[in-house]
């Protein structure tokens, strides 16, 4: 089978690097309008299940991606000088160090990586036996495939600015600060041993107010600077990555339809979108390269079938996801309402539960794990959960790794994204223990 894939990010080099596994004949190129190395933004955030999928599915390239990865530990929320605390830990990535492991697993199982390389027209795969959508939620390829798709584009409220600093936290971070104008505040966690990534983000009226439409670059991230002045501990905001200065945005929710027309199949961004404020993007991008994978296995015989079963299982998954991401949205374009009047711990209280509405009793027991004595055991648990998931992977010298085995034959119903099967990797594949 001959496929092109269109598309550099998360999405199509982890299908490429899966169907190539899967069957090394499968001829397959990948894509990049982008030049080798270059990449908007900072970091990619993701917890254990996304690493779990990864070492099942190919522990080679899992392996990698976890070298390149840091823990963070603790998510703090801090309004002013308070701080309160969400637990939980999980990892993160310079984006770029994250593609660049992904191309080097892809190029050394055969696939063929262009950069630098833009798609304006599909004709020219005519020969292809399948193109992969995976160019992000501007997708030209979706967009050339007129309205089959049935794609629909809903553009938030808040302008947000994804940017890096040189404060180097070792908690998720979400910091919110009063201004005359308006309240403003910044996610941001570890991507590197010297840089974090900093997305800031506030209500449209605040963002006028403060000029931040106005200012250019250097004044705009100055201004950004002495209001976040304390949260940063002093430290610089970084616009540029990869030589390529970040601009103000406004999240761009995709929905289609349906992923498939005809031998082009939409996956990643092409297909969907989640705030960011939910942290899902890659680890939906992975899933979604790994179930097509899965579908095409299935069905090898059957191109058609093939496409359609992806479409009918994994698509459905994802209306739950995005109506989440919706509500998160939501919740952060009337933040001013959220946290006026609210200290640190009724914020992170209010924010840890924007999608659900919790009873009092939870309220008062959330207040009882900012106690140091509370929390100090709970630091110990998920150390222990840790060493427990790592052991599970294969992490732990000595302790053989164990996963989910194959699904069994026959008609597979949907099933949540949260749990979804995956077949191992191939023996041959990598047989390395992982290193600790």
């Amino acid at each position: 089978m001959k496929i092109v894939c269109i598309g550099g990010g998360p999405a199509g080099l982890y299908f490429a690097i899966s169907a190539k596994l899967r069957d090394p004949r499968r001829d397959i190129t990948v894509l990049d309008r982008n030049p080798r190395g270059a990449t908007y933004g900072w970091g990619v955030v993701y917890w254990d299940d996304m690493l779990d999928l990864l070492y099942v599915n190919d522990p080679v390239s899992a392996r990698a991606v976890h070298r390149i990865s840091t823990l963070w530990k603790d998510q703090q929320v801090r309004v002013g000088h308070e701080v309160a605390h969400l637990g939980g830990y999980g990892f993160a990535a310079q984006r770029a160090a994250f593609l660049k492991a992904l191309t080097d697993r892809a190029t050394e199982l055969g696939v063929t990586v262009h950069d630098d390389r833009p798609v304006r027209d599909l004709d020219e795969f005519a020969d292809a036996d399948l193109i992969v959508a995976a160019d992000g939620a501007g997708s030209l390829t979706r967009e050339l495939g007129g309205d089959h798709f049935g794609t629909r584009v809903d553009t938030g409220a808040n302008p947000y600015i994804w940017l890096g600093t040189d404060t180097v936290f070792d908690s998720f971070v979400f910091a919110f600060e009063q201004t005359p104008a308006g309240w403003i505040w910044f996610h941001s966690y570890p991507s590197s041993g010297s840089v974090s990534t900093c997305i800031v983000e506030c209500t449209e009226k605040t963002w006028r107010s403060l000029g931040l439409d106005r200012l250019d670059e250097d004044d705009g991230l100055r201004l950004l600077e002495k209001i976040f002045e304390r949260p940063l501990e002093g430290g610089a905001l970084i616009s540029q990555a990869r030589g390529e200065p970040a601009r103000w945005l406004r999240f761009k929710q995709v929905t289609n339809r349906t992923w498939r027309h005809g031998n082009v199949v939409l996956i990643g961004d092409a297909a969907h979108t989640t705030h960011f404020t939910i942290g899902s993007g890659t680890r939906l991008a992975i899933i979604d390269a790994v179930e097509l994978v899965r579908s095409l296995d299935d069905f090898p015989e059957d191109l058609s079938r093939a496409l359609f079963d992806f479409d009918e299982r994994a698509r459905p998954n994802l209306q739950g996801i995005q109506g989440v991401a919706r509500a998160s949205m939501n919740w952060y374009e009337h933040a001013d309402d959220h946290l006026d009047g609210r200290n640190a711990v009724e914020t992170a209280y209010a924010m840890a539960n924007r999608n659900s509405t919790r009873p009092a009793a939870l309220n008062r027991r959330f207040r009882l794990e900012q106690l140091p004595v509370i929390r100090g055991p709970q630091s110990v648990l998920n150390t222990v959960h840790r060493w427990h998931m790592a052991a599970r992977r294969g992490q732990v010298p000595l302790v053989p790794a164990w996963h989910p085995g194959p699904p069994s034959p026959g008609p597979r119903p949907p099933r949540p994204a949260d749990t979804l099967g995956v077949r191992p990797a191939p023996a041959e594949a990598g047989t390395v223990r992982p290193e600790t």
